[in-house]
């Protein structure tokens, strides 16, 4: 989509993150603060994301100078009382999200206003994160390519009878947060809700940008849901059966082994609490950041059994020079295991181990396809 003088949103968002670069000295780009969220939707109405579309392909320093000057001015005189002088820069991030033609400026308005609220329940905690990732996750991963049922078309998850589901468990605490936010957006479906909370969550604990797109249309009676054991399990047996249900669970959506790979990488932040499913402990020494460090883990750990109750199977981590406690308290589940027992699988998690970027683009690419399994007439 072009805008004035036939100005590409995708360039008026580089051109505006380099003049501003420019203006305030910023070599690169940190992910925006939660404050920004906000003023960048207020500030896209003042019409600067469409000045820079008019004039960005002027090639000369001064310029370019001269518009950041202008997007500077207009910036500090409205909302330099309440944000930095510093973090001013972190806005072109967002403009990613602002500009003319890209998929969150095609969204309703109510859409911007969510993921700030959803930006501000994660600065204030963060634990939440990979709860809301877990109920996107579940709400999509029910499909099945055969009978064509199941997905998040139909909001379904929000209902107690699929909540109750054994998978499920402990999701019903992140359900009861999220209606907080809920309320405040009464025209968004459960199904776009729970999706887009989801795919944002990603990009703010530092994961890759999810494509997402809107138009899920709430069911009304629970007798719509999926049944029961369509999710995976995180352990039936060895590691060559645990692979074999990886496989048949996700084949049953349509995954393929380096999508499989790909999505479980969302163990990455989160952990195990005893009290739902009586594994314990985090995958990862960051479990409140999206990276690679799942697969790093999985690569370079030693993994030993470790049965936490009778026949309740997890592995802790061996560790280095016998094992500092900080080391030993990071785990994996079965089903985690079989990723590196497998030879087919193991040769995409190594890939990932050494390549984050890679993984980012295959999870963003894998988990969009997910939230939308089961869908049909989105916009975005």
């Amino acid at each position: 989509m072009l805008g004035r003088n036939g100005v590409s949103g995708a360039q008026v968002v580089l051109g505006a993150a380099a003049v501003l670069g420019a203006c305030f000295g910023a070599s690169a780009f940190a992910p925006p603060p939660p404050q920004l969220a906000g003023i960048a939707l207020r500030f896209r109405h003042a019409g600067a994301v469409r000045m820079a579309a008019g004039d960005i392909r002027a090639q000369s320093q001064p310029s370019q100078l001269a518009i950041a000057g202008d997007i500077r001015a207009q910036m500090q005189e409205t909302y330099e009382p309440r944000i930095s002088r510093r973090s001013l820069p972190s806005l072109a991030a967002l403009l990613v999200l602002l500009a003319p033609g890209s998929p969150a400026a095609a969204l309703p308005p109510q859409f911007g206003e969510l993921e700030t609220e959803i930006r501000d329940l994660l600065a204030e905690d963060a634990d939440w994160g990979a709860g809301i990732v877990r109920l996107a996750w579940h709400a999509s991963g029910t499909y099945d390519r055969i009978s064509k049922t199941g997905g998040s078309q139909r909001g379904t998850i929000r209902f107690q009878e699929e909540l109750a589901q054994g998978a499920n468990v402990g999701l019903d605490a992140v359900v009861e947060r999220l209606q907080e936010l809920k309320d405040n957006h009464p025209d968004i479906s459960y199904g776009d809700f729970y999706t887009f909370a989801g795919a944002r969550a990603i990009e703010i604990l530092g994961g890759p940008k999810i494509p997402w797109r809107s138009g899920r249309v709430d069911a009304i009676d629970p007798a719509e849901m999926s049944p029961d054991g369509r999710l995976p399990t995180p352990d039936v047996g060895g590691p060559p059966q645990n692979a074999a249900a990886l496989r048949q669970v996700f084949g049953r959506m349509g995954f393929k082994d380096q999508e499989i790979v790909a999505l479980s990488g969302a163990h990455a932040i989160g952990r195990c609490r005893p009290s739902m499913t009586g594994y314990i402990g985090p995958w990862t020494f960051t479990p409140r950041q999206f990276s690679n460090q799942y697969f790093v883990n999985l690569v370079e750990q030693t993994w030993i059994e470790n049965e936490i109750h009778e026949g309740l199977l997890q592995y802790r981590a061996a560790g280095k020079n016998n094992a500092t406690q900080y080391e030993s308290n990071i785990m994996m589940l079965p089903s985690d295991i079989a990723l590196i027992e497998d030879p087919a699988f193991r040769k995409v998690v190594e890939e990932y181990a050494r390549d984050e970027k890679r993984f980012f683009k295959d999870f963003a690419a894998a988990f969009s396809r997910l939230l939308e399994l089961g869908t049909k007439n989105l916009r975005g």
